[in-house]
């Protein structure tokens, strides 16, 4: 096998809980709990009600598990695609620059839930998950070649399955040197008018993960130089990478979000809080915003942006995104309503919006995420406004008690406060749980 794909199995199949860094592990308790949220926020989202509508009801009780929220088990495959859908709905799940280790979440937790799981193995074959993942989207860099994340999540995802069903390493390479070979999505998902595939796309990759998990167990096999080989991953995308060797912790440098929005966006809504508070909207003639090239490039770049007529183009646009917190003093799960994005009153202040790339900002991107905000009043005057690593941000973290809010404003409209307290509690203390399935029990939702 590649020397990647090696490395990556090794690590899955011989990693332990008990030789890992307490700061690490509480991190990734931080994150689970923070990405059950975020899918308990978005249980009821059309990616997910689609999801449940096309699982198989009746299915091999060994290849079984339900997916957040049900209290019926379904094909394995199927109830990881809908539990990462409803973790990656809201965006308002963790991030590093160029993707989202928590969307792989959704196979880690249907194996978990398939093998009747302790929490402890979970919250491993999540580190196991966060670490490759973070290793390949930093590595691979292929959002700026043109391919999508769901080539980094589907190869977490099989890591981290693979981990929680305990299969050797062999079984685990070639789950994923398939899951390599089939995930190599072009990015054409996050350009232009979004639709709802921005969602789903990487639930599609965890669910394609997982049945390559399964499929490994029963013996099949996967190419041997997925990477290296010819027509592989390294000839089809244009240039080599070498994720950095497993030994270090990546996951306590893995951003939470505190605004549902994009991730280069975070900085963008402190920025019109700012701004509100100094001069009314009514003054404002014009607003520059410079920011990182990636992130104009992802938010700030198409017209499109400037006239959202979808969900998933408002949560990745600078303009509306900028002006809906100028307008309402913040960010919430309701900004992205239709009747929100498609209003018309809000889309003059949009037109005053100008973002551009910064070659200063670049320089110290992404270690530093900076915006720059040029403000001129209809007097004539302007002001300027500059926000470094927003709340959040690896440098500028979530403290423990934002992550618990997060979570009570997430899930208690949909499990009721008590419910959701008791939830969080079991969650945070994942390690001692004694039953994953009992966990389940303890989230699912009446419908």
């Amino acid at each position: 096998m590649d020397a990647i794909i090696a490395a990556i199995a090794d690590y899955a199949a011989r990693f332990a809980l008990d030789q890992t860094p307490a700061e690490t592990v509480h991190a990734a308790r931080r994150h689970l709990v923070d990405s059950i949220a975020c899918g308990l926020g978005g249980h009821d989202c059309a990616a997910a009600r689609m999801g449940r509508r096309i699982a198989a009801t009746s299915t091999a009780p060994a290849r079984a598990a339900r997916s957040l929220g049900a209290r019926t088990a379904v094909a394995a495959e199927a109830a990881a695609f809908v539990s990462t859908a409803m973790i990656r709905y809201l965006d308002f799940n963790d991030t590093v620059h160029g993707g989202h280790p928590s969307d792989a979440l959704g196979a880690v937790l249907a194996a978990a839930d398939m093998a009747r799981s302790d929490g402890a193995r979970l919250l491993s074959g999540m580190i196991v998950t966060y670490e490759t993942a973070a290793r390949l989207i930093l590595a691979a860099k292929l959002r700026e070649r043109g391919f999508d994340q769901g080539f980094a999540i589907a190869i977490a995802a099989a890591a981290g399955a693979g981990h929680v069903l305990r299969l050797p390493p062999a079984q685990i390479a070639h789950a994923v040197s398939i899951a390599a070979v089939g995930n190599l999505p072009p990015r054409v998902t996050r350009a232009g008018e979004l639709s709802m595939w921005k969602g789903a796309a990487t639930a599609f990759a965890a669910r394609n993960a997982l049945f390559a998990v399964l499929l490994a167990a029963e013996g099949m096999t996967g190419p041997e130089a997925a990477f290296t080989g010819r027509h592989g991953v390294f000839e089809q995308t244009g240039g080599t990478f070498a994720p950095k060797p497993f030994g270090a912790f990546l996951t306590g440098a893995i951003g939470l979000k505190y605004w549902p929005v994009e991730n280069g966006a975070q900085a963008a809504v402190w920025a019109a809080l700012e701004l509100r508070q100094k001069i009314p909207i009514s003054e404002i003639a014009q607003i520059d915003i410079a920011t990182a090239t990636p992130i104009w490039l992802e938010i700030g770049s198409e017209p499109a942006k400037w006239d959202p007529k979808t969900r998933e183009t408002a949560d990745h646009s600078m303009a509306y995104i900028f002006a809906r917190a100028l307008a309402d003093g913040g960010i919430t799960v309701r900004s992205f309503d239709e009747a929100a994005y498609l209003d018309a009153g809000l889309r003059p202040l949009m037109a005053k919006i100008r973002v551009a790339k910064d070659d200063a900002i670049d320089a110290v991107y992404p270690g530093r995420v900076i915006l720059r905000l040029a403000v001129r009043r209809r007097s004539g005057e302007t002001m300027a406004i500059e926000i470094e690593n927003p709340r959040g941000h690896a440098q500028n973290k979530m403290d423990d008690g934002e992550v618990a809010q997060k979570f009570t404003a997430l899930a208690a409209p949909v499990l009721g406060n008590g419910r959701a307290a008791s939830a969080f509690e079991r969650l945070w203390r994942i390690e001692r749980e004694a039953s994953v399935p009992d966990l389940f029990d303890a989230l699912a939702i009446d419908d």
